[in-house]
C-alpha cells in the first residue's frame, strides 16, 4: 500500500501542532517559554514518530469485508454487516467511514469502535431506500490508530459494488408469515376463511337422498324439526388484476416513498394472497400507454414475474390515458376479473372526467378503485385553529377532505367500490377489500 496514501492525521496531532505553534509564537514576547516550546516540540516530535512506528511498521493490518444483502426492499430497514479483524498485537482505534449510494445522502456516515489484538468484531447498521434501482457502494474505508491518537493508517476494501433494490419483499414476507399463523386480524385485516379450503358454504338446505351425512346442520335440524344439511360449492380459482396509474398522480411523496410505490408495494403483497387463496394473479401499468402486463396465471414462476414486471416501474408524469385502459381491458382480458386500479382522485371534476371509462370496465368486470387520502390536509383538519389564516386553511382543507368522501359515494352510485386510504395502510385495507368481496362471493 502506497505510504502517503495510507497516511492520515489524526485531529488531536493538527490540535497539538497548534498549540505548539502558539507557544513558539508567545516566547517571541516571553523569551523564557522558548525552551519550553522547543521541548514541547521535540516532544511532539518523538511521540509521532513512536506512533508511526506502532501503525505501520511490520506486516500489522486491519482486515474488513462488507457484508450485503443479495437485494434491498423499498421502503424497509436493510441490514449492512461489516466483519473487521486487527492483527496488531496492541488494542486499536477504528473508524470506518462506509461509501454508501449517493441515494441515502448520508455525507456524514462514520462509525467509531475499539478492537482487542487479534480479535475480530462485527457491526452493523441499516439502510433505508426509498426508490427502487441500482445502489452503488464505493470503497470501504478504515482507518487504524494506536491509543496516541496522533496519525492512523487507511485501508480501503470493497470497492463497487452494487446492489438492486427491489417493491418490498419484506413487507411481501411478513403478510405471509402472519397469513401462515392466522394473526392477520392482529393487523386489522379480516379473516374470513383459511388458506387451502376447496369447499366454501352456500346455504342450509333440506335433506335428500345422497346428500353426505357429514353436512348436517344439526342447529338447524332442531330448530326447524327436520334433517338440515349445509350446501357447500367448489371455490372457483378468479382472476385478480392490480392495475397502477403510472401518471403524475401517483408522484405525491408519503414519508419518504411516492404514493405509486405504495401501490407497487401492495401489488406484490395482494398478489401472494390470492395465490395462495388458489386465484390466479396478475398486473399491468398504464399512463400514457398500458405496459408490464402479466398474463393473471396461477404457477409457481408467477410471483417472480410480477416481482421483476414491478422492480422497473416509474412515473412518466402525464395525465393517465383511462380510454386506453379501457380498450386493452376489452380486448386482452375478457373473462371476468377483480380489476384493483389504484389511482388517486383529489375532485370530483377529476374523477367526472374519467367516469365513463371506468363505468364501462365496470360492466365486464368488478372494479375496485383505490385512492389516497391526503394527509396533509388530514393535519390541517384536526389542527385547532388560532388566526384567521388557519381558519380560512382549515375550511380549504376540510372542503377537499369532504370531496374526497364524496368521490367514494360517486364511485358506489355507479356500482363500483372504492377504498379511501392512508398510504400507510393501503395494504391492509386492500387486503381487507379482496376478502369480503370472496367471502360475499360478489365476483
Amino acid at each position: 500500500m502506497n505510504f502517503f496514501k495510507a497516511f492520515y492525521i489524526q485531529p488531536r496531532f493538527f490540535y497539538s501542532g497548534l498549540c505548539i505553534i502558539a507557544l513558539f509564537v508567545f516566547s517571541y514576547f516571553v523569551p523564557a517559554l522558548f525552551v519550553v516550546a522547543q521541548l514541547l516540540l521535540m516532544l511532539a516530535l518523538a511521540l509521532v514518530m513512536v506512533d508511526m512506528i506502532m501503525v505501520f511498521s511490520g506486516k500489522a493490518k486491519i482486515s474488513g469485508q462488507r457484508v450485503l444483502p443479495e437485494k434491498f426492499s423499498n421502503g424497509d430497514a436493510n441490514q449492512v454487516e461489516v466483519t473487521l479483524k486487527n492483527f496488531y498485537p496492541f488494542l486499536m482505534d477504528i473508524t470506518v467511514i462506509d461509501e454508501v449510494p449517493v441515494q441515502f445522502q448520508m455525507r456524514d456516515f462514520k462509525i467509531r469502535l475499539s478492537i482487542p489484538p487479534k480479535q475480530e468484531h462485527n457491526l452493523t447498521y441499516q439502510l433505508r431506500p426509498t426508490q427502487r434501482g441500482e445502489y452503488h457502494f464505493g470503497h470501504l474505508n478504515i482507518y487504524a490508530s494506536s491509543k496516541l491518537g496522533l496519525v492512523a493508517k487507511r485501508f480501503t476494501f470493497d470497492a463497487d459494488a452494487m446492489v438492486p433494490t427491489y417493491p418490498s419483499f419484506k413487507q411481501l414476507r411478513k403478510f405471509e408469515l402472519l397469513n401462515i399463523n392466522h394473526n392477520l386480524q392482529d393487523y386489522g385485516v379480516k379473516k374470513i376463511r383459511r388458506i387451502g379450503h376447496t369447499m366454501e358454504f352456500e346455504q342450509i338446505k333440506d335433506y335428500v337422498l345422497g346428500d353426505d351425512l357429514r353436512t348436517i346442520n344439526w342447529k338447524a335440524t332442531a330448530k326447524k324439526n327436520s334433517v338440515m344439511v349445509n350446501q357447500f360449492q367448489d371455490e372457483k380459482s378468479q382472476s385478480i388484476y392490480s392495475i397502477i396509474d403510472t401518471g403524475r398522480v401517483m408522484k405525491m411523496p408519503f414519508d419518504g416513498l411516492s404514493l405509486l410505490d405504495y401501490a407497487i408495494n401492495a401489488t406484490l403483497v395482494i398478489s401472494n394472497i390470492a395465490l395462495k387463496k388458489h386465484d390466479k394473479a396478475g398486473m399491468l401499468t398504464f399512463s400514457k400507454h398500458v405496459e408490464n402486463r402479466v398474463i393473471a396465471q396461477r404457477r409457481s414462476s408467477q410471483m417472480r414475474l410480477i416481482l421483476e414486471s414491478l422492480y422497473n416501474v416509474k412515473t412518466d408524469y402525464f395525465e393517465s390515458d383511462f380510454s386506453r385502459l379501457y380498450a386493452h381491458l376489452k380486448r386482452h382480458i375478457t373473462q371476468r376479473s377483480l380489476i384493483l386500479l389504484y389511482t388517486n382522485f383529489e375532485t370530483l371534476d377529476s374523477l367526472n372526467r374519467q367516469l365513463p371509462y371506468l363505468k364501462a370496465i365496470n360492466k365486464n368486470h368488478l372494479m375496485v378503485v383505490i385512492f389516497f387520502k391526503n394527509t396533509e390536509l388530514n393535519a390541517i383538519v384536526d389542527h385547532k385553529a388560532s388566526t384567521v389564516q388557519q381558519v380560512y386553511d382549515k375550511v380549504i382543507a376540510e372542503k377537499f377532505a369532504f370531496e374526497k368522501r364524496l368521490i367514494g359515494q360517486e364511485l358506489k352510485k355507479y356500482g363500483m367500490y372504492s377504498i379511501l386510504t392512508t398510504p400507510e395502510n393501503l395494504t391492509i385495507d386492500t387486503i381487507n377489500k379482496y376478502l369480503e368481496i370472496k367471502s360475499r362471493g360478489l365476483l
